[in-house]
This record gives structure tokens, C-alpha cells and sequence, in this order.
């Protein structure tokens, strides 16, 4: 019998919902539904564990096949068991757990693993009618669950540490000792404000990782210290969302862009950055500028519906990321950051970004 956690009884779901809604629903930055932005779906791609499944919609008939198996199965079936896999993920707690009521269901097309073996970013792709041009498109996704945790956009590592000198006043090593051995909940915002306090600045350095520096100033060439010092207001009040950094660094204007005519310069290229992270940028490998074979993602809200998000609508996307995401704090020790270090001289402080959905 199957057993996982929300997240990956999610991707499950999905695959039913979509079949039995016979269409993609595209999603605003709000997740909201857009009532003209519609896709009539063709069909469904989905790599398991001992294969790939083909699941073409047929009026009111899903044809599955793949994997030695050629079956005929009406949509209400699916209609169904997405109602009943979705009323248990909304009353289950934390943790791994089975649903029997589907499990025969299951085995009516061979199904034998929640979570779709990934092809790269792909949960799933799906080839759509575009209604607009007459075309037939195929898309692939990455499936956003709000019924488990909040996933992470960008998983931390020692190569998303960004380095600032510390410039001002010279601490002694018992200065350092000090702001080193704080240990609050709250210990790198402390030890942010023990080393303002002694009449100093953090100043923007460079990245830990070259390669990730490289792909950064590949987006654009100003791209890391704007990161850097939306870290640094992170790290040094109560924002968190990437909306409410944005802003605020926009109004500190850094980089003192001409906001005369009010370009969005800060948000603009913040979501750019957003945009090929969900597409294939990773901070420890060389990124040729090339989107992965995934253009997007299907979100699951917490009432069961499902939009969808794709750089085919690239300016619903790019919203839909910058309202929806935020900075977290990872782990200190892990990641090797948020302690004073000395080089040949100067004194620098690490601080790390780790990117995860609000929902």
C-alpha cells in the first residue's frame, strides 16, 4: 500500500484534479483564478518509478497507457477519488500516511509511486490547446502544494553565502569574542546590531561561491549586491517577504538609479532572478543563461484547486513569484556563516540566502 507525507499525496491529486477539470486554470499574483486564461488539455505525462504514463483525455474517457498496460477509464472515476484523496489531505496531520479508499483505484492503471520520478525540475508535463493561437503546446511543471509545507525556491548551501567588510571602527579580539558568542534565538540579527552599535557598517563584498557570483552577474551585473543588501535588510528588521524587501530597497535606492520617471529597477530585476531560479539556475553550477526543460508551476491551494503558473504567461509568473516568496534563515552552523572572520586584516561577516513560497 502507498504511504507519504501532504506534499507528495499532492502530486497525486493533482494528476486526478486536472483530469477530471479537463483544463488548466492560469493563476494572478493573488492566487486567483483567471477566468480567460484557460487550457483545454490533451493529454498528461507522468514518469514513475517504472516508467512513463501516457494519459490522453477523450471526451468523457482517460485512454492510459505505458508500461504494458492499455486501459480505458471514464474521468468521473477520477473525479471521485480526487474528492476522497482530498478530504483525507485535509484532515490528516503531519507526517507519513496511507489512503486505503483509493488503493484499487490505483491499481486500474498501474500506479505505483506518489511522487513522479523528475525529469530535472518536472513533476509532470502536460501537452494544452492554446486557445488563442490554435496551437498545441507542451508544458512541463512543478507541482506546489499549500495543503503540506511551504516549499523552498532556493535551497540553502554554503555557495548562497554572500560576504560584507565590516568598515568603521577596528574590533579587538575581544570585540569579536563577544559578538561571536551570542547565542539568542535571534543571534544574527544580534550580532548584526553589536557590530552597527559599535559605530560600524556592513558593506556588500562578493559571493562565497565564484560560480554563483558568475551566474548572478550573468542575469545582471549589479544582481548580488542587490541581493546582498536586500540579506542585509533581511537580517536587520522584521521584512521577510520579498515584496516588502523589494520596497525597501528601492526606497534606499543603493545602487542610485535615476527613480525620477519611477522604473522599477530593483523589482524588475529581482524577478528575473526569480524567474531562472524556478527555471534552472543553480548557485553551485554553471548556468549557460538556458531554461531547463520546466517552464513553470501548478500550485495546489489549501481548498483543493489548482492554477496554473508558466513562463508561457511569463507576466503572471514572474508576479506570482515575487508576491509569494520570502527569506528564511537557514541553518547558521550548517552553512558556515553568521560569525566575524578575519582576512589579511579586514574583518567580514557572512550572511546566507535561502528562498522559500509564503505558502
Amino acid at each position: 500500500m502507498l504511504k507519504g507525507n501532504r506534499g507528495e499525496w499532492s502530486e497525486l491529486y493533482t494528476l486526478f484534479k486536472i483530469i477530471s477539470d479537463r483544463k488548466l486554470y492560469a493563476g494572478d499574483k493573488n492566487l486567483n483564478k483567471i477566468s480567460n486564461l484557460i487550457y483545454p488539455i490533451i493529454k498528461i505525462l507522468r514518469e514513475e518509478s517504472n516508467g512513463t504514463y501516457d494519459y490522453s483525455l477523450a471526451s468523457e474517457i482517460v485512454l492510459i497507457t505505458g508500461n504494458d498496460i492499455d486501459v480505458k477509464i471514464p474521468i468521473n472515476k477520477f473525479e471521485e477519488n480526487a474528492k476522497l484523496l482530498l478530504e483525507r489531505l485535509l484532515c490528516s496531520t503531519k507526517g507519513v500516511f496511507e489512503v486505503p479508499e483509493i488503493e484499487d483505484f490505483l491499481k486500474m492503471f498501474n500506479c505505483s509511486s506518489l511522487k513522479a520520478k523528475s525529469n530535472k525540475k518536472n513533476d509532470i508535463r502536460i501537452v494544452i490547446h492554446d486557445l488563442r493561437t490554435s496551437s498545441t503546446k507542451e508544458l512541463g511543471f512543478s507541482i506546489k502544494s499549500q495543503l503540506g509545507s511551504a516549499s523552498t525556491l532556493l535551497n540553502s548551501s554554503q555557495s548562497t553565502n554572500f560576504i560584507f567588510k565590516i568598515k568603521g571602527n577596528v574590533l579587538s579580539n575581544s570585540q569579536i569574542q563577544e559578538i561571536n558568542n551570542l547565542k539568542t534565538r535571534s543571534k544574527i540579527k544580534d550580532r548584526i546590531k553589536a557590530i552597527l552599535d559599535l559605530g560600524n557598517k556592513l558593506e556588500f563584498d562578493r559571493c562565497e561561491s565564484s560560480i554563483f557570483s558568475n551566474n548572478l552577474t550573468l542575469i545582471d551585473s549589479y544582481l548580488a549586491k542587490i541581493i546582498g543588501e536586500m540579506l542585509l535588510t533581511y537580517f536587520s528588521s522584521n521584512y521577510s517577504t520579498i515584496p516588502d524587501l523589494v520596497k525597501s530597497i528601492s526606497q534606499a535606492n543603493p545602487l542610485n538609479y535615476d527613480l525620477n520617471f519611477h522604473h522599477p529597477f530593483y523589482e524588475y530585476k529581482i524577478k528575473r532572478f526569480l524567474t531562472d531560479i524556478s527555471l534552472g539556475m543553480m548557485p553551485s553550477k554553471v548556468w549557460n543563461g538556458c531554461f531547463e526543460t520546466t517552464g513553470g508551476f501548478l500550485v495546489v491551494k489549501t481548498d483543493g484547486e489548482v492554477l496554473c503558473y508558466h513562463i508561457y504567461n511569463r507576466n503572471e509568473f514572474e508576479d506570482y513569484l515575487l508576491n509569494n516568496t520570502k527569506f528564511e534563515t537557514s541553518s547558521s552552523s550548517r552553512h558556515k556563516y553568521g560569525e566575524i572572520f578575519l582576512d589579511n586584516g579586514n574583518s567580514y561577516f557572512k550572511l546566507n540566502l535561502q528562498i522559500r513560497f509564503i505558502f
